[in-house]
């Protein structure tokens, strides 16, 4: 039996993305299925993009108040007509074969929900495609939202994010958590006896922040999370979780080595992994200036979230503080 397959956008604002993300979906090979599109409160009206696109694609539009991204997704899965579920942020592109690949994948590999990496488009500017490079690459994530082979038990992301809708239901759907709302789902997909896969063809095309400040902020809120969902899922901690703060940390004691011992063999360690992000970047990117920056967002990646869940850490098992006292802006508004 063919799978049906239902769309849910949760979108704030972002005109200009949300006509790049429809127009993107109008080209598909596969026209069989249907787009919700979720307006957490926005304070632009985007019924007049939406309205361009009637009559060429499937598509629903909902406003409520804002809630956050996770019970917004919700309440787009409520109003889904098909069984399949299908998360997509309002800041990505999709290939033309997206939603056929999806079908194909669906009927060849059993699971109740997967996920896809996402890459740089083309067209993208300068920052997108570093900051791009710096969250798929092999020397920051380890590789993990870009290649099956990097992870055994892959984790989807709301940004390209497909669920059976029952299992959906069963478990909850998303939880209160804003920050960290996906690997929340997977983990809680686990628990419960659910199946999750990764699909190396359905691949999008996602812009990310556009400057180091923003995407600073971004990598540090995720670092918060991680220790928030340590304590959800202790079955599924791990080690790794940690690097980025044992990064940010050596890299200040190979300061306090240099200045009080007049030794630089730690900073000296740290010049060499630049220069192997600055030497892959340029095989992966082959432009110079990305490479460049790629290193930049790649330092700020490694501090911003190091810091965020150095402090999340304390914060929660130091000084034993509840997740949402600590950081109640991680949380939706019920």
């Amino acid at each position: 039996m063919n799978p049906t397959i239902s769309i849910i956008v949760a979108i704030f604002n972002r005109k200009d993305e949300l006509f790049e993300l429809l127009n993107s979906f109008t080209a598909q090979t596969d026209k069989a299925f249907e787009i919700i599109i979720v307006d957490d409160g926005s304070l632009i009206d985007l019924k007049p993009t939406i309205e361009n696109f009637n009559g060429i694609l499937d598509i629903k539009y909902f406003r409520k108040d804002n809630s956050g991204p996770g019970l917004s997704r919700n309440y787009g899965a409520r109003r889904a007509a098909n069984d399949w579920l299908v998360f997509v942020d309002s800041d990505v592109i999709v290939e033309k074969d997206y939603i056929e690949n999806i079908k194909k994948d669906i009927l060849e590999i059993p699971c109740d929900a997967f996920g896809g990496a996402d890459k740089a488009h083309k067209g993208f500017n300068l920052m997108q495609k570093a900051i791009s490079y710096s969250m798929t690459s092999v020397f920051t994530t380890g590789g993990i939202r870009g290649n099956k082979k990097a992870v055994s038990k892959f984790q989807p992301r709301s940004f390209n994010m497909g669920v059976k809708k029952d299992v959906f239901e069963k478990v909850g759907g998303f939880s209160e958590m804003r920050i960290g709302e996906d690997p929340d789902l997977s983990m809680t997909l686990w628990e419960n006896g659910f199946t999750t896969a990764f699909f190396d063809d359905i691949a999008v095309y996602h812009k990310r922040r556009v400057d180091f400040g923003k995407f600073s902020k971004q990598v540090y809120q995720f670092g918060c999370a991680r220790p928030i969902l340590n304590q959800r899922h202790p079955n599924y901690v791990k080690i790794s979780f940690a690097f980025p703060s044992l990064f940010l940390l050596g890299y200040v004691l190979g300061f306090v080595e240099y200045f009080v011992l007049g030794r630089g063999f730690i900073l000296a360690l740290f010049g060499l992994y630049t220069f192997m992000v600055l030497l892959h970047a340029l095989i992966v990117t082959k432009n110079v200036t990305i490479a460049a920056m790629a290193v930049v967002s790649t330092y700020i990646q490694m501090f911003s979230y190091g810091y965020g869940f150095l402090k999340s850490w304390i914060l929660l098992n130091v000084l034993k503080m509840k997740p949402e006292e600590a950081f109640p802006k991680h949380f939706h508004k019920n």
